[in-house]
């Protein structure tokens, strides 16, 4: 935490989350200066529009300090855009956030190849399947994994990232301890155990319309490549990708089919030059060079990241038509179909249910990431059967279904 914080929280108080504020630190210097100038220099500054002089004069220092008293309380950091922590490769965007909050540990960006792995909530299970797979696979690789913590091909990002037994970071659409997407809570737990939840939202901020196609440009601008795995023309995926673009990152599209209105955005860009991504190593191996991070003697295989080394037909589909674009409008629905049922799950149901991922795990690795009694573990599992949410193998080793 800076001795500069109050000030850029009263920025970012006074003149909104998102606001372009390269300009006017280019013509103030610093939070500080801005916040000790008169009205009359915020006035003669074009750097600054006749509402945003009006906010800055109603705002008051003192109103940021329940926000830090706030954090505090619940142990949330604040980094601000003089902290040592705050991400260089962030300073860089054309409207950084004058602070990050965060939840967790933020891992050390700069050191990182970060790929954003984005794309729809309403996933096919080909997506989900790929965005697991993708993830797992660039996590063993050393890169780090960071996507938007919702349904579909986030949770499926993030749980890869998880299974590879690496951080990941979750950019949020609203503030820290908002009642948001509870059904995704304890995903967002474990997050936080193992990276963090990230947000420019004060504490509680609601998220709306306008706040995730603002996340978005977080999430590329802590990237060095974006991913998209599934997205239709209209998907906010695409604005995720349009703002890496401008940010000069790297944009990957997983290929699909051409018959499918639902990956027509992610089509759409590889007509138009994004890279076609089709195994883990292409996306890690682009950044060997640039990251001491990235081991390329980890990188595995699709065939080999869907085989549990365990049980070698654990985690291949067994019908060869399982994952084929003729079917995935039926997989689509019956995704959906199991996550309105899982919706409804409470207690240790829910957390263990929130800890499985598309591979195959042995139940004392359940345990250990809940770190609930294996006895209530056991009769979560079996209730998520019983509801056909989850499998089993032999060897008391499970996954979502």
């Amino acid at each position: 935490m800076s001795e500069n914080l109050r000030y850029w929280l009263w920025m970012q108080k006074a003149l909104g989350e998102g606001a372009h504020i390269r300009n006017i630190l280019e013509d103030f210097g610093s939070a500080e200066n801005l916040y000790n100038s008169n009205i009359l220099e915020w006035r003669m500054s074009p750097a600054l529009t006749a509402k945003q002089v009006i906010r800055l004069e109603q705002t008051n220092l003192s109103s940021v300090d329940e926000i830090i008293y706030t954090c505090e309380s619940n142990g949330w950091s604040i980094i601000d855009y003089d902290d040592e922590r705050y991400p260089d490769r962030l300073k860089n965007i054309y409207n950084p956030p004058c602070v990050l909050y965060v939840d967790g540990t933020l891992p050390d960006i700069d050191r990182l190849a970060v790929i954003g792995i984005v794309g729809t909530r309403k996933a096919s299970s080909y997506a989900v399947k790929v965005a697991h797979i993708m993830s797992r696979g660039i996590t063993e690789c050393g890169a780090l994994v960071i996507s938007g913590g919702a349904l579909g091909v986030d949770t499926a990002a993030h749980k890869g990232a998880l299974a590879a037994g690496g951080k990941t970071v979750a950019v949020l659409g609203c503030g820290l301890g908002a009642n948001y997407l509870n059904e995704n809570k304890s995903l967002r737990d474990v997050i936080k155990n193992n990276g963090a939840l990230v947000t420019e939202y004060p504490p509680f901020t609601r998220a709306s319309r306008t706040t995730f196609p603002m996340r978005n440009r977080l999430i590329s601008g802590l990237s060095v490549g974006v991913l998209v795995v599934e997205a239709s023309v209209k998907s906010g995926s695409l604005i995720t990708a349009n703002y890496a673009l401008e940010q000069g990152r790297d944009v990957y599209a997983v290929p699909s089919s051409v018959l499918s209105v639902d990956f027509a955005g992610t089509n759409k860009l590889i007509d138009d030059g994004a890279i076609v991504a089709t195994k883990p190593a292409q996306i890690a191996g682009a950044y060997v060079e640039k990251f001491d991070t990235i081991d390329m003697s980890k990188a595995r295989s699709i065939e080999e990241l869907m085989t549990d080394e365990s049980d070698k037909s654990a985690n291949v589909e067994k019908d060869e038509n399982a994952l084929s674009f003729e079917k995935l409008e039926e997989n689509r629905e019956k995704r959906l179909e199991n996550e309105k049922i899982a919706a409804g799950l409470t207690g240790d149901v829910k957390t263990v249910y929130n800890c499985l991922s598309d591979c195959f795990v042995h139940i004392d690795t359940v345990i250990e990431k809940t770190g609930l009694p294996g006895a209530s573990v056991m009769a979560s599992v079996t209730q998520l059967e019983v509801l056909g949410l989850v499998q089993s193998t032999s060897g008391k080793r499970y996954k979502l279904s």
